[in-house]
């Protein structure tokens, strides 16, 4: 199934509009063999044109992908400047959303975390390889349990207002930290907190459906950039019969996705593939990929999802998430939760519910 067009949601309270669908360039670029060096600039340069001729606005990136830590951003950078060279136009930095996190920079033992130092100086670096003045987004890649909150907090309002990133959010922190980081920024006049970036996916759903629901309602109206849509390839299908040759488990540094798939396959999760995949043909005669992603965009609490292509025939795919989208309707949603199995229950508040009863009409 095409493209068919693209749609924007509001990045929070950024006032940014952000296209449903975003590039992220974690464990690709600069990582796997067939994107490294001046091979992956050229694949990088026509996939990110192919989701900016979508509609694609949003790039997202962090100091520590690819193999050396900071090569997807190096690789970016200068794959993103020789296309404004060809094409000023497309390319306008005012059109652009430009992402990066920071937590892992280096090996040494305050080139990581959320010290000070840290955010600055690998924010620094960030841009320097990203050839850019300023991001729009950066994140708190990780909680950092080692750094007080205010620290943090005085460290991301000086990036902010100093020009070096038009706003901050944060990525895979609890609901309560969220919360504390936007209280005590309010508190002191600074800059809180306005987006997260969590895993969500058909099989990864109980912290953004239930632990994270208050935060996206008033009044903090929390944006969200999401992770792994496809649980790292596995909702294509392509793990169904083994693991492919090439495929991100047998890259360098990720091996860790072997054990992570052998323990999906013991719960039973291929299984549920399979029927997904029935599914996906029989109501939609899309691709599995194409039903999970669209899936998530079903969520109005889902700002933009980020692709990870490292093909322009997988790009052109998965941007026909659209159109199922399109078409998916709430009967559709309920039985693909009863082939999921894992629906969180409504969330009603931290308290749960309580011991208390009212008789009323």
């Amino acid at each position: 199934m095409k493209s068919d067009g693209m749609y924007y949601r509001m990045m929070g309270n950024t006032g940014l509009q952000v296209s449903v669908l975003s590039y992220g360039f974690w464990a690709t670029y600069g990582v796997k063999d067939s994107l490294l060096q001046e091979k992956g600039i050229e694949m990088a340069k026509k996939c990110m044109t192919i989701a900016r001729d979508a509609g694609v606005n949003c790039f997202d990136h962090a100091e520590a992908y690819g193999n050396p830590n900071g090569e997807a951003e190096r690789l970016f950078g200068i794959a993103l400047s020789e296309l404004k060279e060809e094409d000023p136009e497309k390319w306008r930095r005012s059109e652009l959303i430009i992402t990066t996190k920071i937590f892992w920079g280096g090996n040494g033992v305050n080139e990581s975390g959320l010290s000070r130092k840290h955010i600055l100086e690998g924010l620094d670096a960030s841009l320097e390889r990203l050839q850019l003045d300023y991001v729009d987004m950066v994140f708190c890649h990780r909680p950092d349990p080692l750094t007080p909150t205010s620290t943090v907090v005085r460290a991301m309002n000086d990036a902010v207002r100093n020009g070096w990133a038009t706003s901050w959010g944060t990525s895979e922190w609890s609901a309560a930290q969220i919360m504390e980081a936007i209280w005590f920024a309010k508190s002191e006049g600074l800059e809180p907190p306005m987006f997260e970036q969590p895993q969500y996916n058909m099989l990864h759903r109980q912290r953004f459906e239930q632990e994270y629901f208050p935060l996206f309602k008033e009044p903090y109206n929390y944006g969200t950039t999401i992770w792994s849509p496809l649980r790292s390839g596995f909702l294509t299908g392509k793990y169904n019969d083994g693991i492919p040759e090439g495929s991100r488990p047998t890259q360098e540094g990720y091996e860790w996705l072997i054990e992570d798939l052998e323990n999906r396959k013991r719960e039973g999760q291929i299984e549920i593939v399979k029927k997904l995949s029935e599914y996906a043909e029989d109501k939609f005669g899309c691709s599995t990929a194409q039903l999970a992603l669209a899936w998530c965009l079903k969520n109005s609490n889902v700002s933009t999802i980020l692709l990870g292509a490292t093909k322009p025939e997988q790009m052109e795919e998965n941007l026909g998430c659209i159109a199922v989208a399109k078409r998916m309707n709430d009967n559709h949603l309920a039985e693909i939760d009863l082939i999921l199995g894992n629906k969180p229950e409504d969330w009603i508040g931290y308290g749960g519910s309580g011991a208390r009863d009212i008789r009323t009409m």
